[in-house]
Order: C-alpha cells, then structure tokens, then sequence
C-alpha cells in the first residue's frame, strides 16, 4: 500500500437504506480521508457487503478505540458483522507444500520482490525435498511425515507450531494431505488452496486424468478457503486455459501448472491485502 497508516473495514449486514451513508459520514466527521471504497448488494438474501480503507493521519478517536466506537455507533444499529484491520499490521503467513516446487516458488518470488504486504517466517511440509529452496530464502522448514497412524499427533505438533510463529493464514501450496477439521477449524477461512481443476468440476484425485478422459476443451484451477468439505469451500478465485485432442495427460498437466500458480498467488494477495468476505460458503472479491 501506498499510505502505510490506513485502517481497513470489512462490513456485511442486512441490507437497508442509510448504511454507506452512515459508515461514511462516521470516517469523515472523525476526519479520516477515504482512499477506496466498494460496496456490494446481495438481491436474493438482501445482504450489504462493503470494504472501506482510510487514512488515519487526522483520524480523531485513537486506533485502539476504534473498533468500540464501529462497534457501539454502527454494528449494533446496523446487525453488522466487521472486520477491522490496519496497513502497518502485516499478516503472518504459513506455507505448507509436498514435492511439487512450482507454486512455491511463484509465492516466494512475489514475497522476495516486495510485491505483499506479509510477513513469511514458515514453511511445513510432509516431505524434505524442498528445504534446500527455503534455505536459499532464509525461512525456517520443518518437515511432518504424515501417515494414517500418525496423522492427529503430527497435525497436533504442526498446529502448535503456527501458535509459536503467530501465524495467521496458511497457503496449501499443492500440500497433498487432506487437512483435519481440528487443523481448519483453527484457521476459519484462513487457509488458502489451490485445487487443479474448475471446480466444481473433477474435485479429489487426479483431476487432470479425470478431464482427459472426459475428452474436455477447457482445464482450470480454483483457488478456494479450506473446509471440512473436501474441494467444497469458498471459490476466491478461478482461471482457464484451453486444450484440445491433442493434449496428454503430460500437456495438460505441464498447461495446468502455469495456472495454478497465477490464480493461487492472486488469491494471497486479495487475502493479504484485505479484499474477501466470505459469506454463506460463498466469496465477495472486492477490486
């Protein structure tokens, strides 16, 4: 971000008149200067979705204070659900990953360049393969063999792990274990994946052999929060690439991995930058 003292309210609630006039009209009587603002009507369930960022240089109540006062003058008149959050708090992020290095190192580039606004002080993994890679970009790995007989100890360890660290999302960086509800429900919509395939088609297992045989034209990836669910939870992001008769399972494998990486790495960045409201196992993206 550009001004490195903003607040940023993340807003969903019934919808009626007066809300954007009334969160608004709170930030400039407190003399916040507004840099962005989106808002969004849900018809069908009649839900108000809004993401709002300002400048706290003159903001007149301190910043420790300003969450009772969204709280006391508009959630409760208003039933909303908020999220607030501030530029110079980075968040915390945690990369699990297996063998596969190609959306590894798509994040760890954008890290290394400056692009996010996020801190990267931890990688997971259930495999040794890819350390030499953090160590080339000086982040602490540690390695989680899982099988069937010790899967709840080591997710149990992994998760005490992401405590000492601070962590506050994880990235599943083509990380090929299925995650507990224990794990998930520790990082509510705070886990990002990338499934290799437009789901919700050809979830699981080998989906690039499943769309081969089905003869498709088109193979995707989606980028989605984790739930219990498997490949089920909130869609945040999703892109196509076209293939033909032509294409093997090799071919479209080596196509799918090129957009794997794009639509998992934007993702994290509308994470990182504040932009996602989820809702009713659904996704709001704001621009």
């Amino acid at each position: 971000m550009a001004n490195d003292n903003t607040a940023v309210l993340l807003i969903h609630c019934p919808d009626r008149p007066g809300i954007l006039a009334a969160v608004t009209d709170f930030i400039n009587q407190q003399k916040g200067n507004i840099l962005y603002l989106d808002q969004y009507v849900n018809r069908e369930d009649h839900i108000f979705f809004m993401r709002v960022e300002w400048a706290l240089d003159n903001f007149i109540i301190p910043r420790d204070e300003i969450e009772d006062y969204i709280d006391t003058l508009l959630a409760k008149r208003y039933s909303m659900n908020f999220r607030l959050y501030f530029s110079d708090s980075k968040p915390r992020m945690a990369i699990f990953v297996s063998k596969m290095s190609h959306c590894l190192f798509d994040l760890l580039g954008r890290y290394h360049a400056g692009e996010w606004n996020v801190e990267l002080p931890l990688i997971i993994s259930n495999h040794p393969d890819l350390k030499p890679v953090a160590d080339q970009f000086g982040i602490d790995y540690f390695v989680f063999p899982i099988n069937k007989e010790n899967k709840a100890e080591q997710e149990a360890k992994e998760l005490e792990l992401l405590k000492q660290y601070n962590i506050n999302f994880v990235v599943l960086a083509r990380y090929m274990q299925v995650l507990s509800p224990q794990l998930i429900d520790s990082y509510p919509n705070r886990i990002i994946n990338i499934h290799h395939s437009f789901l919700p088609a050809f979830a699981g297992a080998k989906p690039y052999h499943a769309a081969h045989e089905r003869g498709v034209k088109i193979i995707g990836a989606t980028s989605h929060y984790v739930t219990s669910d498997l490949d089920a939870g909130p869609i945040i992001g999703q892109d196509v690439v076209r293939v033909t008769h032509k294409d093997t399972i090799e071919s479209m494998v080596r196509k799918g991995r090129d957009l794997e990486k794009i639509v998992l790495s934007r993702a994290v960045e509308k994470h990182i930058d504040r932009k996602i409201l989820t809702y009713q196992n659904r996704t709001v993206v704001f621009d």
